[in-house]
C-alpha cells in the first residue's frame, strides 16, 4: 500500500469539493478554483471532512498513480485554502526587477531588458532593499503553474558556479567551483 496514497486529506473550512462520476475533482476555496481529471482506476471518496483515494488493484501502474493523484488533490486543497509562495533573488551587479500589472521587467546583465508576461492566476511583487539582492515574490493557488513560472524566470539567467550570479530561489545554495587560479 502506498504510504502517501493511503493517507486521508483533511478538508479545511471554506473549501468545497465536488467529485463527478467521470473522475473529475473540482476544488473551490477562498483563493480560487482548480480541477483535476483522475484516472478511472483510482476511486476518490469524500466522507466526514476527509477525502480518501483507493486503487483498483496492486498492479504497478495503479500503485504508481495512487500516490500521485493523492498528492495532486492535496496540493489543490492546500492551494485554494492557503496558496503557494515562491521567492527568487537576483544576484549580480545591476540586476533589477520591476512590476507593471502582470508584467515583470528584469535587468539581468544582458544588453536589453526582459519583459516577462505572467498568467492572470499568478500575482507578482518585486522588492529591493539596500545592500541585498532584489527579490521577486510569486503567489498563486496553483502549485504546478507557479512552479512552471518560477522555472521559466530562473531559466532566463541560471546561477553560474564561479561567482554565483543569476536568478536563484531564496535559501538555495549554489555549488561553487574554484577558478583557474586555484588549480595551480
Amino acid at each position: 500500500m502506498s504510504r502517501i496514497g493511503k493517507a486521508p486529506i483533511e478538508i479545511p473550512k471554506g473549501v468545497e469539493i465536488t467529485i463527478s462520476d467521470k473522475s473529475l475533482v473540482t476544488v473551490k476555496g477562498p483563493k480560487g478554483s482548480l480541477e483535476q481529471q483522475i484516472d478511472p482506476a483510482i476511486k476518490v471518496s469524500q466522507n466526514d471532512g476527509n477525502i480518501s483515494l483507493e486503487r483498483a488493484s496492486d498492479a504497478k501502474p495503479h500503485r504508481a498513480k495512487h500516490g500521485l493523484y493523492r498528492a495532486l488533490v492535496a496540493n489543490m486543497v492546500q492551494g485554494v485554502s492557503e496558496g503557494f509562495v515562491i521567492e527568487q533573488e537576483l544576484v549580480g551587479v545591476g540586476f533589477r526587477a520591476t512590476t507593471k500589472g502582470q508584467q515583470l521587467q528584469l535587468a539581468l546583465g544582458y544588453s536589453h531588458q526582459i519583459t516577462f508576461e505572467l498568467p492572470k492566476e499568478v500575482q507578482v511583487t518585486a522588492t529591493q532593499e539596500k545592500g541585498k539582492p532584489p527579490v521577486v515574490r510569486l503567489e498563486s493557488h496553483d502549485k504546478q503553474l507557479i512552479g512552471q513560472v518560477a522555472a521559466k524566470i530562473r531559466s532566463l539567467r541560471k546561477p553560474e558556479p564561479y561567482k554565483g550570479k543569476g536568478v536563484r530561489f531564496v535559501g538555495e545554495t549554489i555549488r561553487r567551483k574554484a577558478g583557474k587560479a586555484a588549480g595551480k
